[in-house]
């Protein structure tokens, strides 16, 4: 017979319900902030006022801060708000496209393959290796119109970027070694939530290997930066990572797991 007990049944929902209610909590205990959302980088189940006190911020700049950006939630905050100085590290976005050349070698890999199932291995490596830069949670400053960034001979490879559009703000940078050329547009759109912002990549990524010609296009999935007031910032991309031969139609897909979800830990994924 059936338990009639909610506490004794459920069996594989009621888990399901569970690990989701442990990974997200609200905030009820400050007043003021009821039902803010704090999620534990850790995947942990502590009480979630607790974590709120964790963090990059001082409490009288989280309490100003806070009470200008609730004003905005549900809105697109890409060149909108004016955001406070402790939140940035000290270098621009056009810097930050750089550091995606620091593996490269596996586009030169791929360039060199001649298997084309491999040959998508090797740059959707690459294009995975590009997460480790989220483990740096500050926030790179916006260039100003017409601003360039040059970086010359970096294992052989030349790349120069420019801010191309100031609002909303928009980069576009160009790589270019013995085996690739790289291109790509840098452009989002965000939500703002309260505690975190959903940022959804409008850019574009294409790769041109120079062997036979071949063309690679990526489809990168959408970022979430979560505590960003309350509690310690983290990233994580959860979603779908498309790469795409233009050229021959074979494509790979891998879905990053949400972080946290039935114990996984940051970016893993499944290949489909």
């Amino acid at each position: 017979m059936a338990s009639t007990d909610p506490k004794q049944g459920g069996g594989f929902f009621a888990s399901i319900a569970a690990s989701i209610s442990n990974l997200t909590k609200s905030v009820n205990g400050f007043v003021g902030y009821e039902g803010l959302e704090v999620v534990n980088p850790e995947g942990g189940t502590e009480d979630s006022e607790e974590e709120a006190k964790r963090g990059r911020w001082k409490q009288e700049d989280r309490d100003s801060y806070w009470r200008m950006m609730q004003n905005y939630i549900g809105s697109d905050v890409t060149s909108m708000v004016t955001l406070p100085v402790l939140i940035f590290e000290p270098m621009s976005m056009l810097q930050k496209m750089a550091e995606l050349m620091e593996y490269s070698y596996l586009l030169d890999m791929a360039d060199e393959c001649e298997d084309p199932h491999m040959r998508l291995v090797y740059a959707a490596s690459f294009f995975i290796s590009v997460y480790y830069a989220l483990q740096r949670t500050w926030k790179p400053f916006n260039p100003i119109l017409g601003e360039t960034y040059e970086m010359v001979n970096h294992g052989g490879i030349t790349f120069i970027a420019e801010q191309v559009c100031h609002h909303p703000p928009m980069s576009a940078g160009h790589a270019e070694n013995e085996h690739f050329i790289y291109d790509i547009s840098s452009k989002v759109k965000t939500k703002f939530l309260g505690n975190s912002v959903d940022v959804y990549p409008l850019g574009r990524t294409r790769v041109t290997l120079k062997r036979d010609g071949a063309v690679l296009g990526l489809v990168p999935p959408p970022t979430k930066v979560n505590n960003l007031i309350f509690g310690r910032t983290w990233i994580d991309s959860p979603g779908e990572m498309v790469l795409t031969n233009l050229t021959t139609g074979d494509k790979v897909v891998l879905y990053f797991q949400p972080c946290g979800w039935f114990g996984y830990i940051l970016f893993p994924f499944k290949q489909f």
